[in-house]
C-alpha cells in the first residue's frame, strides 16, 4: 500500500515503524524540523519536513496515489483539516487520531475512520492489566462486549470438558463465545467437542466484558469488586 503518515511523534512513530517494516510505500509530513530529521534517520521512508495542512503539501507528497491518509498529530483542527484535504483529493480511506469526544461527530460526517483518545485507550489497557492480571490481552466492541485472551488454569471449572459439555452445565453465559484455541503452538478453531484443558490460551467473547464471573470460568478467581 502506499501511505501517507502526517505527524512523526510517538503514535505517529510507531506507525511509521510498523507500515515500513510491512513493505508499505511510506511517505511521512511532520511540521517539527527535530521530528522530521529522526523520523527520515530512523525508517526507510520518504519525510517531508512540512505543513500537511497546506493542500500543495499533500500532493507532493503523492496524495493521489495514496491508498490511505492516516493522521497522527496531537491536535484535533489539524487532523480535522488533514482529514477535509485528503478527502478532496479523493483519497480511498481516511484515518485519523482525535482526541476529545466532543469533535468525533465532526470527523464521521467527513467519513474519517477514527481511534478515539489513544492516551484513554493506553490508560485502560494499563488498569486493566493491574484489576485483571489473568487477561493477557482484549478488546472492547461497543460499550460493554469485549474480546479477550485468558490462560485456563488447571484446577479451572471447565478444564477437562468439551465445549459442548461446558454449556451443558451452564458454564457460559448468553453471549459468550469461545473464539479460538492455541495449544502448543497451534491455534484450534473450537468445535462443540473440543476439550478444553489447562494451560491453553482461550480468545473469548463477551456481551458482558471480561466480568469477574466470566474469569472464574477459567480458575482465575480475582476480586469481585
Amino acid at each position: 500500500m502506499y501511505l501517507i503518515i502526517v505527524g512523526a511523534g510517538d503514535i505517529g512513530s510507531q506507525l511509521i515503524s510498523i507500515a515500513t517494516q510491512n513493505s508499505n510505500d511510506v511517505v511521512v509530513i511532520e511540521k517539527d524540523a527535530e521530528r522530521a530529521e529522526r523520523a527520515s534517520m530512523e525508517f526507510d521512508c520518504l519525510v517531508l519536513n512540512n505543513d500537511a495542512t497546506i493542500l500543495d503539501t499533500l500532493e507532493e507528497a503523492g496524495a493521489e496515489r495514496a491508498d490511505a491518509l492516516i493522521s497522527t498529530t496531537d491536535q484535533d483542527a489539524t487532523n480535522i483539516m488533514v482529514s477535509l484535504l485528503g478527502q478532496e483529493l479523493e483519497v480511498p480511506s481516511l484515518v485519523s487520531v482525535v482526541h476529545n469526544p466532543e469533535h468525533m461527530s465532526i470527523f464521521r460526517q467527513i467519513g474519517v475512520n477514527v481511534i478515539e483518545n489513544p492516551q484513554r485507550l493506553i490508560a485502560d489497557y494499563l488498569y486493566r492489566a493491574v484489576k485483571r492480571p489473568s487477561i493477557k490481552d482484549y478488546m472492547k466492541v461497543g460499550d460493554r462486549a469485549e474480546v479477550f485472551e485468558i490462560t485456563v488454569d488447571s484446577y479451572a471449572p471447565i478444564a477437562g470438558l468439551t465445549l459442548s459439555a461446558a454449556a451443558d452445565d451452564e458454564l457460559f453465559d448468553e453471549g459468550m463465545l469461545v473464539v479460538a484455541i492455541e495449544r502448543d503452538d497451534e491455534v484450534i478453531t473450537p468445535r462443540g467437542n473440543t476439550e478444553i484443558r489447562g494451560g491453553d490460551l482461550i480468545t473469548v467473547f463477551s456481551e458482558k466484558g471480561a466480568t469477574p464471573e466470566v474469569t472464574d470460568i477459567f480458575g482465575h478467581y480475582e476480586d469481585h469488586n
